[in-house]
């Protein structure tokens, strides 16, 4: 964070500063994990469902936080405030408005957000100084953690954005309003709390909408609702797809599943992705097309892209045992799109492996009324696809059918596995990291 005083920080958030020295120094990271910690920085003690952050404070001035912003009284330095969610929107608005300099640049979609910054992120960082979340940092929590992240010295803030019904973007934009925004695609994923893709569209589309008259908007030319969107902004428009501005030609993939194209943008660069899956090439083709945007030359996007590497865990994340089992753990999040890409990308690896491939697949949640046919048809693509064996675990998968082998949970899952896998196989684990299937692949690949 860019360095500021504890009695600056308190009239930022409304809070009233107790136990506390109003010149101490603010010059390290807002945390809401007392084991992340650090000196000069702040702790923010958030409830929860397990935990109360206030039990934690004395841990974190321990470690060298200055002050811990609390919505209780502590026995430490602290900044009161009424919310402490508030607190950290209000702190990261007025650190954005600090960083004249730094480009923001918002990612949002119903799948690919993840991935797609996390190679940009890496490709922007050949440019100059660049700050992304980790993981799925992108909500009203993980969206301000990562701009309170950003100092003076930062040139480009890269923001994953994601919504939960209407608006929720509209106020993460106002936080760091961004300059550059992608929108990837309008899925399935959430649909039973939005109630129809176009609503979902309404949603994503907000991003658009924050960006000024001389900002960019990156917008998937092969998704009908993605492409309309260039009606709700008065920003220069680029699109990227099989017929947009950026695209790719002569996809190959390799026996891990990873991407060799041409990278068209004006000219032409050889790209070798190092991230499993077809559909990471949309991916990488948004990243290219905002990084171009970002003034950065297409041979050096291109030399960036084929550089970049898995970053986030649990995402189409490969490891081959001694025995020549493969096991891809995809296991952080599943909607129907998601889903599919990941048998297809198990259907590729597959073809050039004697052995069998395993598609161990959880629920689908908050699909709402098209739950059922969602499920459904699932097990239809994974038939449709060859996949040899297919395991659906928990309750939410039984709809998923076509001859999927139903077992009640991670642990019978793991017995099953361990017993019939044979050396060649490969074996997808697909679920949300809510079902607790990252750890049927954690096992099997010991």
């Amino acid at each position: 964070m860019i360095g500021m005083t504890l009695g600056e920080v308190a009239e930022i958030v409304h809070g009233r500063l107790s136990g506390a020295d109003p010149r101490s120094q603010v010059s390290g990271t807002v945390e809401f994990d007392s084991r992340e910690a650090r000196p000069g920085g702040l702790f923010l003690a958030l409830p929860g469902g397990h935990v109360d952050g206030h039990s934690f404070v004395g841990d974190a001035i321990a470690s060298g936080a200055v002050a811990a912003i609390v919505t209780q009284p502590v026995d430490a330095p602290s900044i009161v405030v009424a919310d402490g969610r508030a607190a950290l929107a209000a702190l990261a608005t007025a650190v954005a408005r600090r960083l004249p300099d730094t480009l923001v640049i918002g990612i949002t979609g119903s799948s690919g957000k993840t991935s797609t910054k996390d190679v940009l992120a890496q490709v922007l960082q050949r440019l100059g100084p660049t700050v992304a979340p980790p993981e799925s940092f992108n909500n009203e929590l993980g969206h301000p953690y990562t701009v309170l992240r950003a100092t003076t010295d930062t040139r480009f803030l890269v923001l994953e954005v994601s919504a939960r019904g209407i608006g929720h973007i509209r106020e993460l934009t106002r936080i760091a309003p961004p300059r550059i925004g992608v929108v990837l695609n309008v899925g399935s994923a959430h649909l039973g709390e939005f109630g129809s893709r176009k609503a979902i569209a309404d949603a994503k589309g907000e991003l658009i909408e924050a960006l000024p008259a001389d900002g960019i908007a990156v917008l998937n030319a092969d998704d009908p609702l993605v492409s309309g969107m260039r009606t709700r902004t008065a920003a220069r428009v680029v699109s990227f797809g099989t017929s947009g501005d950026v695209r790719a030609s002569g996809v190959t993939l390799d026996g891990l599943g990873r991407a060799q194209f041409t990278l068209h943008a004006g000219g032409s660069a050889p790209v070798q992705l190092q991230v499993s899956g077809e559909h990471q090439v949309a991916n990488a083709l948004a990243a290219a097309t905002a990084a171009l945007a970002c003034g950065m030359p297409l041979p050096d996007v291109a030399a960036a892209l084929s550089a970049a590497t898995p970053r986030s865990k649990w995402r189409m994340e490969i490891t081959e045992r001694p025995d020549g089992v493969l096991v891809i753990n995809d296991a952080y999040n599943a909607n129907p799109e998601s889903m599919r890409a990941a048998l297809r990308a198990l259907a590729a690896i597959g073809r050039g492996r004697a052995g069998h491939t395993w598609a161990v697949l959880g629920g689908m949640a908050e699909l709402g009324a098209a739950s059922t046919a969602e499920h459904e048809a699932l097990g239809r693509a994974a038939t449709e696809l060859g996949i040899s064996r297919l395991v659906s675990v928990g309750e939410s998968a039984r709809g998923i059918d076509h001859g999927s082998r139903w077992v009640p949970d991670a642990d019978a899952a793991i017995a099953l596995l361990c017993k019939e896998i044979q050396p060649g196989d490969v074996v997808l684990v697909k679920a949300s990291r809510a079902i607790g299937l990252e750890r049927v692949a954690l096992e099997l690949a010991q």
